[in-house]
């Protein structure tokens, strides 16, 4: 008869397998295939470390003293550190606390009159990458500071792994956009007289 199949034949499976129990083997093996959690038929418990966790500075300094970095809170609260001289800060912001992010400050200061040059280095390398986003400060003395950002808005929480991905990410580019820097301005007094 057109449009009707014709029976599959089913190996090895019992038809009278409860429904319940066939998805339950079902999600095991699908998990299993695709990498994921390996628990029980039925049972959905995950690792406390792999379930989304409100983000918060005290996670962040947590980070910081699991990976043995050094670090400072000012006067304000912000925690800070230095990375191969560059300076960076760990920012939770937003109304409810929900937004990471990582701003970096290069380890010089340029004059106003390179003002042009740095942002068309900060436009090039905004255009190219994702991260980190990059820009310039003018002080009230008229100096130009460079920096660097990644914002991450996590409003559904993170996991550990992810919040050190997102940490590691904003170092690891920041340092990169820094070490840019130093290549197209090289520091005078590094060099030999």
């Amino acid at each position: 008869m057109p449009g009707r199949r014709a029976p599959r034949e089913t190996a090895g499976v019992d038809d009278g397998w409860e429904e319940q129990e066939l998805r339950d083997r079902i999600e095991s093996l699908l998990l299993r295939v695709a990498g994921g959690p390996r628990t029980a038929p039925g049972a959905h418990h995950l690792d406390p470390a792999e379930v989304p966790a409100p983000l918060s500075l005290e996670r962040v300094v947590r980070w910081l003293e699991d990976s043995d970095f050094a670090y400072f809170t000012d006067s304000d609260g912000d925690v800070g550190g230095l990375w191969q001289g560059r300076l960076f800060y760990f920012l939770v912001l937003g109304e409810h606390e929900e937004v990471l992010q990582v701003r970096g400050q290069w380890h010089r200061d340029l004059t106003i009159e390179r003002l042009e040059e740095i942002l068309e280095i900060c436009n090039a390398w905004n255009a190219e990458r994702i991260w980190p986003k990059t820009y310039v400060r003018v002080r009230d003395n008229g100096t130009v500071v460079v920096c660097t950002d990644v914002t991450v808005d996590v409003e559904q929480g993170v996991t550990d792994d992810q919040l050190d991905q997102l940490l590691q990410c904003g170092l690891s580019t920041g340092t990169m956009f820094f070490d840019h820097l130093d290549a197209e301005y090289p520091d005078p007094l590094r060099a030999a007289p």
